[in-house]
């Protein structure tokens, strides 16, 4: 069960950033600073304190919440997440501002942190640690998810964005959502105590 938690979260998270605002932020925070490192420690310092919370409230939730409750809510929760992978997400400009005392590394961390509250990622941690009532492996998974989808945007750049087939990815990343949820609301999860 715990590897399972580790590789869903892993590959969900990371077809789900797939042409997500993060994404399209670590493009550009790596042509405005082309600074690679920094970029990359920014991205993975900011994932793991936003999932972290996130996992943690996952957490949390199992522990107020009935089993019958908490299936029903996870089960609609991963359907609603697998419709909102197949919205394209948008850049904000304010995100990528941020004052240049801070420097790369501090204007990444801002930005990703900022950029991920409320996001589908940080919303699939929360479930997915709920789901899985393991916390810890979820967070490793999920921010493992965001770095093989984001770490090559800094190092590759748009060229890659507009060689991968977005509808596709987004298509499997809600799949997965979708027969998470659906698996969920039919109590596959009640061997597991959901």
């Amino acid at each position: 069960m715990s590897l399972e938690a580790l590789f869903v979260s892993t590959g969900v998270v990371a077809l789900a950033e797939i042409g997500d605002k993060t994404q399209l932020l670590a493009f550009i925070l790596a042509a405005r600073f082309k600074k690679p490192l920094p970029i990359i420690a920014g991205i993975l310092v900011a994932t793991l304190v936003n999932h972290g919370l996130a996992g943690a409230l996952g957490a949390w939730i199992t522990s107020v919440v009935s089993p019958d409750i908490l299936r029903w809510v996870l089960g609609l929760s991963f359907l609603g997440m697998a419709a909102w992978t197949m919205i394209p997400d948008k850049i904000e400009e304010e995100e990528t501002r941020v004052a240049t005392k801070f420097g790369v590394f501090g204007a990444t961390l801002i930005t990703f942190f900022l950029a991920e509250m409320g996001d589908k990622t940080q919303l699939a941690t929360v479930a997915l640690a709920a789901h899985y009532g393991t916390p810890v492996l979820v967070i490793l998974g999920t921010t493992l998810g965001m770095l093989i989808a984001d770490v090559p945007a800094v190092f590759i750049g748009d060229r890659l964005a507009t060689k991968i087939p977005m509808k596709l990815v987004h298509s499997i990343a809600a799949a997965i959502f979708a027969g998470l949820g659906l698996l969920t609301l039919l109590g596959a999860g009640a061997r597991f105590g959901l």
